[in-house]
């Protein structure tokens, strides 16, 4: 079972510090799938609903609650009842959205032909494609688009010298700090490292799937600059405050791994002497002299935030 469908897991900690999509991905999204006006969030009231929308690892629900205007009917679809609890609960009574637990591969409950449009957002890298290719055969329709998206590792932008902080306490060989280990034994494999690849193995099937479209990106994590990134690839930057980017860290199923081999490693706002995460951001903070210098407000401080991202997307022949 993924980490994220354990019930240590905190499925609340996901839906507050995850970051959302901006509307230029979904824009994106809903112009290949033929609506080219798509005015996200909210579609002209002369543009009908596109049909039925099938949301695959839909976590908490942010893309299909994000997505719902546009189709006539949403189905989100996640394997770990803390996602299905939390989406039911943020999606509250909006009667175009049913939420099912059960994984991307199992697609049985669905007629032949009954999708018009499926979506993954940050989850493709954990499916079983041997298995959910024929699915998906089955049920997107002819003329029907696929659209799976992801983002990968982030930077500081303009603060090149966290980079490799983060770096060695994330995906370290070694001991970041003296007796801790890092965080990289306890990435599930190969998920991580198929997004960190921009699912370059995620590839559809000639025979079902045509207008293949791949647009990946990765930031300068030496320098930082962002003057060659292409505005459409560049869709996720968030600004956001020190302390909120900690949470996000600690959503990581990495580090929820982490925290379950290492109980006695407390965090300070649980009472203990430091986890993994307070060590990083010890050093983190220290790297920079104005945050340094800030003392116990530095997770006040606001700071640019940057992720490489992934898009696929096809359409079924």
């Amino acid at each position: 079972m993924s980490m994220f469908g354990r019930s240590t897991y905190s499925s609340a900690g996901y839906a507050a510090f995850r970051p959302s999509y901006p509307s230029v991905l979904y824009d994106r999204v809903l112009r290949f799938h033929g609506i080219e006006a798509p005015s996200f969030p909210s579609p002209p009231s002369s543009l009908p609903a596109a049909g039925t929308l099938l949301d695959l690892g839909c976590g908490h629900g942010l893309v299909a609650r994000a997505l719902a205007p546009f189709f006539s009917r949403v189905i989100a679809l996640d394997p770990s009842v803390g996602m299905v609890e939390q989406a039911r609960k943020l999606s509250g009574d909006n009667p175009k959205i049913t939420v099912k637990q059960g994984g991307a591969e199992d697609l049985s409950f669905l007629d032949e032909n009954a999708v018009d449009c499926v979506v993954a957002g940050q989850a493709a890298h954990w499916f079983d494609f041997s298995k959910l290719w024929p699915a998906l055969a089955r049920v997107v329709k002819r003329g029907g688009t696929l659209a799976f998206w992801g983002y990968k590792d982030h930077i500081i932008v303009g603060r090149p010298e966290t980079t490799s902080i983060f770096d060695k306490f994330i995906y370290g060989e070694t001991e970041p700090v003296l007796g801790v280990e890092s965080m990289m034994r306890f990435w599930e494999q190969p998920g991580r490292n198929i997004l960190r690849d921009s699912l370059q193995v995620v590839v559809p099937p000639e025979t079902e799937w045509e207008q293949v479209v791949r647009i990946a990106w990765d930031p300068d994590c030496v320098t930082g600059d962002l003057s060659n990134a292409p505005e459409e690839a560049t869709w996720l930057r968030r600004r956001l405050k020190l302390g909120e980017l900690e949470g996000y860290l600690r959503t990581f199923s990495a580090f929820s791994g982490w925290k379950a081999a290492h109980p006695d490693m407390k965090s300070r706002a649980d009472g203990g002497d430091g986890d993994i995460v307070d060590l990083m951001f010890d050093e983190v903070v220290a790297a920079v002299p104005e945050w340094k210098a800030a003392g116990d407000q530095w997770p006040e401080i606001e700071v640019d935030a940057i992720w490489g991202t992934v898009l696929l997307m096809a359409k079924r022949r």
